[in-house]
């Protein structure tokens, strides 16, 4: 079941996120939280550091597991999620870096790693509360269009749209690696819950088809749409596209 909150702006659709973070962690202060990255969850990471700092809500047990990392970037790069995540998140809160995980992009076998991070998953009991932004071409994670939904974490071709997407956080479109470590649709699905944000009119389009409620492989945020508990939160500008009875139709009172 897909549940839609809409959000005046991006700021707006931040602390909406955020705060459904902090309740999940105060009830369960060792939650698995599934973590991602990219610029549509920068404002929320700001506001649970903000939170943290104010109000003091501890992350010390709290373990968390990323979606996805560059193949052949390592955790001091300044363009892999690892750097992203310390640097925007982890750094700033309490949690023991030991309690935070990232796919090893610099790992010597890419399938054994992509192994060892179902493995750890399970092993840390599973995901709680996992956090996803969608891509252009509805992608989820880096699973693109044509994914199987029976994936597990894989290593992924990443095309050309993607590439260009990431290219403003690289000195040029060359840079950008061609392959990433993702945790498959499958992997997404065993989340207890799901949080997707969207923020801008570059992802209305997105937000529409997956809102038409056909699932395909064709457009891998369509899977959810088979997870019993997932809350969409986007803003005006990614919901351009749906009509306002719609939006009132699936509009979800926290």
């Amino acid at each position: 079941m897909i549940k839609l909150i809409e959000a005046a702006d991006y700021d707006e659709m931040s602390r909406q996120v955020a705060a459904i973070i902090i309740r999940q962690v105060k009830e369960k202060p060792d939650a698995v939280l599934g973590l991602a990255t990219g610029s549509t969850v920068l404002g929320t990471y700001h506001e649970l550091v903000a939170d943290h700092r104010q109000n003091g809500t501890s992350y010390r047990r709290v373990r968390t597991v990323n979606l996805d990392e560059y193949v052949g970037l390592g955790p001091d790069h300044p363009n892999s999620y690892r750097y992203y995540m310390n640097h925007h998140l982890f750094g700033q809160l309490d949690i023991p870096i030991d309690q935070t995980h990232v796919p090893d992009g610099l790992a010597v076998d890419l399938d054994e790693e992509c192994r060892r991070y179902e493995r750890l998953i399970d092993e840390l009991g599973g995901i709680d509360l996992q956090l996803l932004g969608i891509g252009r071409n509805g992608h989820i994670g880096f699973n693109e269009p044509g994914t199987p939904f029976s994936t597990a974490t894989h290593v992924v071709e990443l095309t050309e749209l993607t590439r260009e997407a990431n290219a403003r956080f690289f000195p040029s479109f060359d840079d950008v690696p061609r392959y990433a470590i993702t945790m498959g649709i499958a992997t997404i699905l065993r989340s207890r819950r799901i949080v997707l944000l969207a923020s801008g009119e570059e992802k209305a389009e997105a937000i529409a088809r997956l809102l038409e409620g056909v699932v395909t492989p064709d457009l891998p945020a369509s899977a959810l749409h088979l997870h019993p508990d997932v809350t969409i939160i986007a803003d005006r500008e990614a919901l351009a596209l749906i009509p306002k009875e719609k939006r009132r139709g699936m509009r979800h009172d926290r």
